[in-house]
């Protein structure tokens, strides 16, 4: 572990954050807020080793430099756009950053590239000097090219710069990243073990004293002797429980000043883990221990030579939930965990779950796909609530054709209603999509999936059984009309026949010159308006087959 906090702090100095080379310029920080982030390095994961070392590394920033702090994936899985900054550029930032990164809970993509683009705007680096230093510990997901983006930025660049940090990557994968360094005049740095690390930051540290000589390190200090330090705070889930002493619990410990009315104050400082013990000023402080979504806070009173050793009650439960489409079944690591506190909203969680939560009335909502179960505990504080939660969902594979052997590639819209109807004949819709291909995680019962493609809409009933998959096939035995008109003339598609009323069915319209439309096989009516003037043409249209139509202008009709 102490390899990989050297890592974070020497590449920050290999790139200059720590020395005055760089003390004038305007950089930003992009750290890693993906799903991956979890992962973990000697059993301490990737984004607590982050944020210890963000917290040491920017204590003692220079002053005169302006940091921001961005991140990304760690609000929503899946969305592309999930970046944002949390910490504008501005001197003094260091604090807010460290706190800003404590606050991530990576879950989501690995948008690099449009990270970096939009921190490169924010340091205006068409205009100015700026330098982005991305920390990752995975590779682009959102299909955008970074060795592209990185040239653009370059060519537009008054004096851009990006440095990449790579946590685990391969040779192979250190590629696909390292160009945004490369093509940027910037630095990659990857750590794949302790020696590659050391040797690499070495020659990196070296390379930068050549432009700009730095003193020497000063010597690592020896170990401070117990007696050094004034604090040193402990913590149980429950009252007369035992302490927290696993090295790995992701303990979190915050002080602040006390304000005049007692309330917390001005923000002093973080520490980490069962193992924490500091150096305050004396004083009176509030403190406050945190293990993951439980904590508790009192007042903390620093006296000169003595150590003060509050205990904190966090009054916390272990939560272990499995989500499961079926007995038996294998987690699914797509579910999704929504935990509520005495009716409050605590965090939303994904695939199997293990945290602590508040003690006290607890409600849990596990969701596959459309399918959902709701959980409630009376969960006292110090337990462990371990469960299989059957959601009780089964999977329905939606394949869309033309006709059997033609598939549908265009945007199909699919939407899953129930089979049973209600008094007024409407059923109430349970999902929908688009696209050829869906897949749909539903409770166990009737369903009927409409689609509409065009002019050409129709529905197939089908049954979802829990733990199972159908495969629901749509063959719509339909093909394109494409009709060529004039000019942008109103065309509409009319059925060939008459109802009683001596009206026609409309199945699809638009504006010429082009129109196309997916209508099912028969006969219809194709109407072009031309001023006053209407066309109407038959056509015939045959399942799997394309109809190319051109309507002429009538004779003396130009508009």
């Amino acid at each position: 572990m102490r390899i990989i906090r050297y890592f974070v702090l020497g590449a920050i100095a290999a790139l200059g954050l720590a020395l005055p080379a760089v003390a004038a310029e305007r950089a930003i920080i992009v750290l890693d807020g993906s799903g991956s982030m979890w992962a973990q390095i000697e059993g301490k994961a990737r984004i607590t080793i982050a944020r210890e070392t963000l917290s040491s590394v920017l204590a003692t920033l220079p002053d005169e430099l302006e940091l921001g702090f961005m991140t990304y994936g760690h609000r929503e899985k899946g969305n592309c756009a999930d970046i944002e900054m949390l910490v504008d550029p501005a001197t003094g930032t260091g604090a807010a950053i460290a706190a800003a990164a404590d606050g991530i809970n990576p879950k989501g993509m690995t948008p690099i590239s449009d990270a970096v683009r939009l921190a490169a705007e924010d340091l205006s680096f068409t205009e100015q000097k700026a330098t982005v230093i991305l920390i990752t510990d995975g590779l682009e997901t959102c299909e955008v090219d970074p060795c592209e983006l990185a040239s653009d930025l370059e060519a537009r660049g008054i004096d851009f710069t990006t440095h990449v940090l790579g946590f685990g990557l391969s040779d192979e994968e250190g590629q696909q990243v390292a160009c945004l360094a490369e093509n940027t005049g910037g630095k990659y740095l990857s750590a794949n073990d302790g020696a590659a690390l050391v040797d690499a930051l070495t020659a990196t540290v070296a390379e930068v004293a050549q432009a700009e000589p730095e003193p020497a390190p000063e010597p690592e200090p020896a170990p401070e002797p117990v007696a050094d330090y004034n604090l040193k705070p402990t913590a149980s889930l429950s009252e007369g429980g035992p302490d927290i002493v696993d090295g790995a619990a992701d303990l979190v410990w915050e002080w602040h000043t006390v304000a005049a009315d007692g309330s917390k104050g001005e923000y002093v400082g973080t520490g980490y883990y069962s193992t924490f013990k500091e150096t305050l000023e004396p004083g009176d402080y509030i403190m406050t221990a945190t293990l993951g979504y439980a904590s508790s806070s009192q007042p903390v009173t620093i006296e000169a030579g003595k150590v003060a050793t509050p205990h904190f009650v966090i009054n916390g439960t272990i939560l272990k939930l499995h989500p499961m489409a079926s007995e038996g079944a294998d987690v699914d690591e797509d579910a999704t965990v929504e935990i509520r506190h005495a009716g409050e909203y605590v965090t939303t969680s994904y695939g199997d779950i293990d945290l602590v939560v508040p003690a006290g009335a607890l409600e849990v909502d596990v969701l596959i796909g459309e399918a959902k179960v709701t959980r409630t505990y009376d969960a006292k504080a110090g337990e462990t609530i371990d469960e299989d939660v059957i959601v009780g969902a089964g999977t329905a594979s939606i394949v869309s054709e033309y006709v059997p052997g033609t598939p549908v590639a265009a945007d199909i819209f699919i939407e899953i209603v129930e089979a049973k109807a209600a008094l007024d004949g409407s059923r109430k819709s349970v999902a929908s999509g688009y696209g050829g291909q869906k897949m749909f995680d539903l409770p166990q019962g009737d369903y009927v999936a409409t689609y509409r493609l065009g002019g050409a809409e129709g529905e197939v009933p089908f049954t979802v059984t829990m733990g199972e998959r159908i495969e629901v096939s749509i063959v719509m035995d339909a093909g394109i009309l494409a009709v060529t008109t004039p000019g942008d003339n109103f065309v509409e598609i009319l059925s060939a026949s008459k109802n009683l009323e001596g009206t026609r069915t409309s199945f699809d319209s638009g504006y010429g010159p082009d129109l196309q439309t997916t209508l099912a096989a028969g006969d219809y009516i194709v109407a072009m308006r031309l001023g006053d003037a209407v066309t109407e043409t038959p056509v015939t249209i045959k399942g799997g087959e394309r109809f190319e139509l051109t309507v002429e202008a009538p004779v003396g009709k130009t508009k």
